[in-house]
């Protein structure tokens, strides 16, 4: 009997990545706003009714790959972090990960960014949106610890802040800098900025905004 229920849970698991697989192709053609179930449906090789077995709606699709992409960026931020062991590298390192990740898999960014401009609800923590929540909490903290490193080893500035506040203005400022990078970026040659000097620019000052002065 508990055979049986492995291969089923195994058989449920490989249905849904095969739907996430889905839904990562065609907004990767169609756009995220265009993107329908109908489509999903039809490139991973099922029936409508079945795929709202795994996904009630377009929005619970949404943070269905939300959740996949937070736990991509989660383990590329913390392998970076890892490599070093003062806090200011380790900083310095997750937004460079941070960066990696958004040009390496546009579609995880983007469906993350449409992920946070929806209003915190109570979800259901084993909910996707629970989920994709939990990683971004996560990765928060993973911030905020470094950041309290860098203060205990003298790396970075002491009096740079709550912890907590000036991690997420630093999320909030490289989001928007890599946001400009993929939005602006014919606005921003006429200007006569490339897009890696654009990246590198938010890094550095980023960095330089809390790093201690030699």
């Amino acid at each position: 009997m508990n055979d049986l229920a492995d291969r089923r849970n195994e058989e449920k698991e490989r249905r849904r990545a095969e739907i996430l697989d889905a839904a990562e192709a065609v907004a990767a053609s169609e756009g995220w706003d265009d993107m329908t179930m109908d489509q999903v449906a039809r490139r991973a090789r099922l029936s409508r009714a079945l795929l709202y077995v795994y996904f009630t709606d377009k929005t619970d699709l949404l943070f269905g790959v939300g959740e996949r992409a937070t736990s991509i960026l989660m383990q590329r931020c913390s392998e970076g972090a890892a490599r070093h062991k003062r806090g200011i590298a380790q900083l310095e390192a997750i937004g460079r990960a941070y960066v990696a990740f958004s040009q390496e898999f546009p579609v995880y960014f983007g469906v993350l960014a449409r992920c946070e401009l929806r209003s915190p609800t109570d979800a259901n923590p084993e909910s996707n949106e629970g989920e994709c929540a939990r990683n971004g909490d996560a990765l928060q903290s993973m911030i905020v610890n470094t950041l309290e490193t860098g203060m205990r080893d003298g790396t970075i500035r002491a009096d740079a802040g709550q912890p907590a506040a000036v991690a997420i203005v630093l999320w909030g400022f490289l989001h928007g800098v890599i946001q400009l990078s993929a939005s602006k970026a014919n606005l921003v040659g006429r200007r006569g900025v490339s897009i890696r000097n654009l990246l590198d620019q938010g890094l550095i000052l980023a960095s330089r905004s809390v790093a201690v002065t030699p």
